[in-house]
């Protein structure tokens, strides 16, 4: 029996929940039907990996290196290993991806500990990461190996280079490495106008991983070593973690298609500017309250619970402090200035029931 594949969506419908609620760029799907076809060799020995390795030296220096993975979990997890021994500990915000959204992966799979620092603004200083950065010879303790910081961060705030770099000086001096979560490092790079090496192995960022889903493409991310001498064993890491595609290709393509001109750049600046545009719109309303910067593209508010739950039945959004009445609204690179338009007139509307 012939069965025909068929659309179960309307494509023009768009939230503002998640990112990851995004399809995969025009661009970046042409890319992998260009690599389609034929036989490339498996698990990374393949054209479009060994070119992928030159693009990302060109954003992350000459010691850069690339291992493309399936997901951000899958990243976080396989780059936070080769930092850290089996003793190891991580010193990262309390809000960060890699301790609430993450489900215990690096804990429970990478078998390290992940020692939390509460921030004001999801960022980390020298000075909140000596609150966890002690002990290194108390058997009683996990020993603090690793500064994991997160750019843009889970609260859509932006280090600037010269923080990272304080952060990165700050670690190595206590003998410390850093990795950097870049889920969304491209909204950073738009929101400061710099390149992705000025706040990553400029200012002394170790490791990594980039994070392409979020903005355009299909799946995949990569770990990026930035210090070769930082990490042990990495590919062997990838492996045990289940992070090696077989058919690699269609993973670094996909970087490729995003980085070898600047997708990566009109994908992030858009995305935010849909956000400063939600933002503006809010800020026009009564009964609403920004909580943080916008400085990428997340909108974290505090609106009151009924107007949340009936708002929710026209938009897909999320709680982010449900107790609080605290929301977190996201844009993608395909968010369009009517999609923002249309969901201020809801809120407005919610508003003044």
């Amino acid at each position: 029996m012939r069965t025909d594949a068929r659309r179960h969506h309307d494509p023009a419908v768009r939230g503002f929940a998640s990112d990851n609620y995004a399809g995969a760029h025009p661009e970046v799907l042409a890319a992998i039907a260009l690599a389609n076809g034929g036989h490339q060799v498996a698990y990374g020995e393949d054209e479009y990996t060994e070119h992928l390795q030159k693009i990302m030296r060109s954003h992350f220096g000459p010691y850069a290196k690339a291992y493309p993975v399936f997901n951000g979990t899958g990243a976080n997890v396989t780059a936070l290993q080769a930092l850290t021994d089996r003793w190891g500990a991580v010193v990262c915000a309390e809000s960060a991806h890699i301790n609430v959204d993450e489900g215990g992966a690096p804990e429970r799979m990478a078998g390290l500990k992940l020692l939390t620092v509460a921030t004001p603004d999801g960022k980390l200083t020298p000075e909140l990461i000596d609150r966890q950065a002690w002990g290194w010879e108390d058997e009683h303790r996990a020993m603090p190996q690793v500064v994991s910081i997160t750019q843009n961060t889970e609260l859509g705030t932006v280090y600037t280079p010269d923080e990272i770099k304080a952060i990165c000086d700050h670690a190595h001096a206590l003998g410390m490495k850093v990795h950097l979560d870049g889920a969304r490092i491209s909204n950073a790079a738009a929101s400061l106008d710099v390149p992705m090496r000025a706040f990553t192995n400029a200012a002394g960022v170790d490791v990594v991983t980039y994070g392409g889903t979020k903005n355009g493409m299909l799946f995949g991310e990569a770990v990026v070593v930035l210090n070769p001498d930082a990490v042990r064993q990495l590919k062997h890491i990838r492996k045990m973690s289940m992070q090696l595609p077989s058919k690699m290709r269609f993973v670094s393509v996909q970087l490729e298609a995003l980085l070898a001109k600047d997708l990566w750049l009109r994908n992030a600046r858009h995305s935010n500017a849909m956000a400063q545009r939600l933002a503006a719109g809010v800020r026009e309303l009564d009964g609403v309250k920004i909580l943080y910067p916008v400085q990428a593209n997340a909108v974290f508010a505090r609106l009151p619970h009924d107007v949340t739950r009936r708002l929710q039945k026209r938009f897909r959004f999320y709680f982010w402090d449900e107790v609080a009445g605290d929301v977190r609204w996201m844009c993608g690179f395909d968010t369009q200035e009517d999609d923002v338009d249309a969901f201020l007139q809801a809120l407005k509307e919610e508003l003044s029931r």
